[in-house]
């Protein structure tokens, strides 16, 4: 199994960054494609809670992911189980933890782990390209 860490400095406040991704109206920057759209979000961020994203590629391809909250101090860290519907069974885990900068700026430090080396998805390129989608939806 395999593990990526990335640690991304968004131009917001950490409660921004928190609601991008708990908040359904806000979880638009989904998806790895720049040019992609999600069609639908839900989210209860409480521990046993569970979040839904389906979103489209440009090439029309559409990805559902899900998951269970683990970990939730608002504002600060959230750990979820991350599945892929067209991957059932394949079961990772996220972390997220925020850190405000004295600038108003957020740390962020995200890690995916328990990766199923089989996936054909680019974990690593995929959630930088989402990263930079989340940056300008703050």
């Amino acid at each position: 199994m395999q593990e990526i860490t990335i640690e991304a400095v968004f131009d917001a406040p950490a409660e921004r960054v928190w609601q991008a991704w708990t908040e359904p109206a806000r979880m638009t920057w989904f998806g790895s494609d720049p040019k992609g759209q999600v069609l639908y979000a839900a989210a209860d961020a409480r521990l046993g809670g569970t979040y839904k994203v389906i979103f489209r590629n440009s090439d029309e391809t559409e990805f559902v992911c899900q998951g269970i909250y683990k970990e939730v101090y608002p504002n600060r860290k959230l750990a979820f189980t991350w599945e892929w519907e067209n991957e059932p069974g394949a079961i990772s885990f996220v972390t997220i933890s925020l850190e405000p900068l004295t600038d108003g700026r957020t740390q962020m430090t995200f890690s995916h782990g328990n990766l199923w080396e089989g996936s054909a998805h680019n974990y690593l390129e995929g959630w930088r390209s989402s990263f930079e989608k989340l940056n300008k939806s703050l």
